[in-house]
């Protein structure tokens, strides 16, 4: 089944919180007949937006698709955490790929965060950025792998802003007696994601890149213009950024084969008393299980709790249950409170944690596989990739140069191997592996 409507109804923004507080725009037109464009971008999600902001405001006429929503996908309903670097600490990066491109990615991931910041100040203050991601870890190994990663931070690129913590020190922050440690980010930070990429939508729009909503791409004809089809439309284009991530189709086997969808759910309580409070600190919060838990305080002083254990593409019929015993596990004291929100979306990932950025064609660019670091990188992904359209590609063959190899078997193998590593690393989290 079509990733698009396996879990969705067509155009309908799920019954999330951040739904639920956000003045969502009326729905745009889809597009109909044949048209014609510098670039067409597919996917109007972070990294798809901030394609289209970047090129308008460069001069390019910019016409942006997407099969729902602007906002819709993954990029309006993630945990909503901005966190430093990538899925793989820069030791690994140092070590795989040298120290001179283990420091241009980490550059390129604190602009990640600059560049978000300083549009949420400018354009979505509603958005409501926080500083502060703490990450807790379950045994003393890991909290001494999180505090090495820390130290050589701090060493190698001058980075001071994490603050390593015992178990002591953490459970004065995150009330729960689990963790045996961790760190606390005060350069990462988290915020609401979907106020965010509406904003991002709206920018984008008043720099002149058109929107056609509802307007599902089923194919992508190469040549010197492309030429993007769907149900009712064509673009023509110059340029075609593909920014899908897990929710695009099997439109591109090169992108297929490269990045596999996998869901998260959150959910959101009914408002907590002080008695019930779990968090002491503004912060969001994440730990160490492959099937990771991750949380923070709404504005309305909900816990916004979220985890990943689906063992297929598409969603458990029951997603509150298995998610409320996920945080009673760690929080006891919230028992007996329950959920007035529940949701899923689907990410991407890639076999090495890190982002598939790829030239698909001599015209055709994607990025996507953000493993769980895309609500900063994915959007920094999209202006990296417009600006090698304008010229500048130096910044994308960085991007693309990481190791990302295909899954085996390609995209066809994707689910049952989906199901496999899913069942076998949610074994290793409940053992303690």
């Amino acid at each position: 089944m079509n990733p698009l409507y396996r879990n969705d109804r067509a155009g309908k923004f799920p019954k999330s919180w951040y739904a639920a507080t956000t003045d969502i725009p009326n729905e745009r037109p889809p597009l109909y007949g044949h048209i014609e464009a510098d670039v067409c971008v597919i996917g109007a999600g972070f990294t798809g937006l901030t394609a289209a902001l970047n090129l308008a405001q460069k001069g390019f006429s910019v016409v942006v698709l997407d099969a729902h929503r602007a906002g819709f996908g993954a990029s309006g309903r993630n945990g909503g955490q901005v966190g430093s670097g990538y899925n793989k600490s820069q030791r690994w990066l140092a070590k795989s790929l040298g120290q001179a491109p283990a420091r241009a990615l980490w550059e390129m991931a604190e602009e990640s965060k600059a560049n978000l910041r300083t549009f949420v100040a400018a354009h979505a203050p509603d958005a409501r950025y926080r500083a502060g991601v703490a990450h807790g870890g379950y045994n003393l190994s890991e909290v001494a792998e999180e505090h090495r990663d820390a130290e050589y931070l701090a060493k190698t690129y001058g980075y001071d802003q994490i603050e390593e913590l015992d178990a002591g020190q953490l459970r004065d922050i995150v009330k729960t007696s689990v963790y045996q440690g961790g760190i606390l980010d005060k350069g990462a930070g988290h915020l609401h994601p979907l106020r965010y990429v509406l904003g991002l939508a709206k920018a984008a729009e008043a720099a002149g890149a058109v929107f056609y909503e509802r307007s599902e791409v089923h194919h992508i004809a190469k040549g010197t213009e492309a030429e993007v089809r769907t149900d009712k439309g064509r673009v023509k284009a110059k340029f075609v950024v593909v920014a899908g991530n897990g929710y695009l189709p099997n439109i591109e086997r090169k992108i297929a084969a490269k990045v596999m969808p996998i869901n998260s759910f959150i959910g959101a309580t009914k408002p907590l008393t002080d008695a019930q409070a779990v968090l002491a600190r503004d912060i969001a919060v994440a730990d160490s299980k492959f099937v990771v838990n991750y949380f923070r305080m709404s504005e309305d002083n909900r816990l916004l709790f979220g985890g990943r254990e689906s063992y297929s593409i598409g969603f458990p019929k029951d997603i509150e249950t298995a998610l409320h015993q996920r945080m009673v596990n760690l929080f006891p004291q919230l028992d007996g409170v329950g959920f007035d929100y529940v949701w899923g979306g689907t990410l991407g990932i890639t076999v090495s944690r890190l982002p598939a950025v790829q030239r698909v064609a001599p015209n055709i660019i994607s990025a996507a596989g953000f493993s769980g670091h895309g609500v900063a990188l994915s959007g920094f992904a999209g202006k990296v990739m417009a600006e090698a359209i304008a010229g500048q590609a130096g910044r994308f063959d960085v991007l693309s140069s990481l190791p990302t190899p295909s899954f085996p078997g390609g995209g066809a193998l994707r689910a049952p191997l989906l199901a496999l590593a899913m069942t076998w690393f949610a074994m290793r989290d409940r053992l303690g592996l």
